[in-house]
């Protein structure tokens, strides 16, 4: 028998073309000591030029100090993410719990047919404040909430001005507010479409993100699509939106609904974690992995004592906090130390430290700080770092320093 080309179809093409591109980004998911230090060499270079320190300053510290992690963490977050995200493969229990069932994934491939459209009258952007009190009209109003106690969503149908039903639940504490706001719009929308054929339903909604997604057929939320399909399909449903809800009495009433479903509603697990949710758990799983590395290191340990804890919030250092935090600098203790110098003596005939220009140099006076006893010069350092007028002598410091090293070469 002769051999049949292999043929894929469109969808199934694009599919083995993103699996084979999200495996190549997961190449970093255990990285070898040797990997390590290879990404290391090639972060090292920017850090140096982003702070301005010295050559010698150890890469650990600029990490620190700029709130840059490690290249090859970075990498492997990227990695761990594409693993769980894209590629659907379950993590070890002590990287996450969250498994890529529990996630909202995008949906592929064309929900619907390209020529299928919700009628021009189902979705209004108009600001629909005042509901209509039509026998022949159901108003449902529809909000979600999220507070310190948690995630709740809602709606509630208005009938010839009687309350006649209303829902609401609560939904996983990490899910988010737009999330709350679709499903509430998608149980509004299941209602609607078992009520009687001859009745118009009017869902007024306050979020305009969760109608524009809704009314996009080529959306990838799975709940957005969902909608889609049941607008879709009963034209009777028709969605507006309603600009501010202060004085609207069914979203307010929708509002309060879905605030008290944060703390009493009952569970609803059909809408699963958002993205960002696993992001958030190996952004502090990456984290806590630099914090022990920064811990446990044995270079950088003048600005681990000054900053013990790394963070991914900037410092805002400039150069010159980095060069006298860090101690490698135009000082000829340094100079000394690295063989640039014959003598670790200053000019006026103290050991040329940072400290010493700091607290004792006759030519830095200008720009003295009061000396700390030798116990307690780490304390010292801390304090000055965290202290802006104190940041703004060490400064002034610095550059008369580098603009007048002649000053301070022993004769």
């Amino acid at each position: 028998m002769r051999d049949l080309p292999i043929t894929l179809d469109p969808f199934s093409a694009t599919e083995v073309l993103l699996l084979l591109r999200n495996v190549r980004r997961s190449w970093c998911l255990n990285p070898t000591f040797k990997m390590k230090r290879k990404l290391s060499s090639i972060q090292r270079p920017f850090l140096l030029h982003i702070s301005g320190a010295y050559r010698t300053t150890p890469t650990a510290a600029l990490q620190t100090i700029l709130s840059i992690p490690p290249l090859h963490m970075q990498l492997q977050f990227e990695a761990r993410f594409t693993s769980i995200y894209r590629l659907r493969i379950p993590l070890p229990p002590f990287i996450t719990d969250t498994q890529p069932h529990d996630l909202e994934m995008k949906a592929t491939g064309w929900s619907t047919h390209p020529s299928e459209h919700l009628k021009p009258n189902q979705i209004s952007f108009e600001d629909g404040e005042a509901y209509i009190a039509r026998k022949d009209i159901i108003n449902i109003f529809t909000d979600g909430s999220k507070t310190e106690h948690g995630v709740g969503t809602a709606f509630c149908v208005l009938t010839n001005d009687i309350w006649a039903y209303q829902w609401s639940a609560k939904l996983n504490d990490n899910n988010t507010v737009f999330q709350a706001e679709l499903t509430a719009l998608h149980e509004a929308v299941i209602y609607a479409s078992h009520l009687p054929n001859h009745n118009t339903s009017k869902i007024h909604v306050d979020n305009r993100a969760s109608i524009m997604e809704s009314s996009n057929s080529k959306s990838t939320n799975e709940t957005a699509r969902k909608i889609f399909k049941i607008l879709l399909s009963n034209p009777r449903i028709k969605v507006s939106w309603v600009k501010v809800h202060a004085g609207n009495i069914g979203i307010e009433r929708a509002d309060q609904l879905a605030k008290d479903a944060t703390q009493h509603g009952q569970p609803y697990s059909h809408t699963k974690l958002p993205k960002p949710h696993i992001k958030g758990l190996l952004r502090k799983r990456m984290l806590r992995e630099w914090q022990t590395s920064w811990k446990n290191g044995d270079i950088g340990r003048k600005i681990y004592n000054i900053m013990p804890s790394v963070s991914l919030h900037p410092t805002n250092w400039i150069r010159e906090d980095v060069i006298f935090f860090s101690q490698h600098g135009p000082f000829p203790a340094y100079l000394k130390r690295f063989h640039l110098s014959d003598s670790d003596y200053c000019s006026c005939g103290g050991i040329g430290t940072a400290r010493h220009y700091a607290t004792q140099c006759i030519y830095t006076v200008s720009w003295h700080m009061r000396k700390p006893a030798p116990n307690f010069e780490q304390e010292w350092l801390k304090r000055v770092a965290n202290n802006l007028v104190s940041r703004q002598k060490i400064r002034g410091i610095i550059k008369f320093i580098s603009e007048n090293r002649d000053l301070f070469r022993p004769p």
